[in-house]
């Protein structure tokens, strides 16, 4: 899963420790998305969305197989 994350906040000026706070998980959460270690269940997904005031689909992109 491809992530958009990262530009989101950096265009924010805002930290990963920044974006777990808002959404209630860690730092090491938040960077083992955007790395692609980990994918978000749909409740964190949709808080990351919502923070950002776009859609899940904006946020987070299947990869092709």
């Amino acid at each position: 899963m491809r992530t958009k994350i990262r530009e989101l906040r950096k265009n924010r000026k805002m930290s990963q420790k920044d974006l777990g706070k808002l959404v209630g998980v860690s730092r090491q959460t938040i960077n083992y998305i955007e790395l692609g270690k980990s994918s978000p269940k749909i409740t964190l997904a949709l808080r990351i969305a919502k923070v950002f005031n776009i859609t899940v689909e904006e946020v987070f992109e299947l990869e092709d197989e």
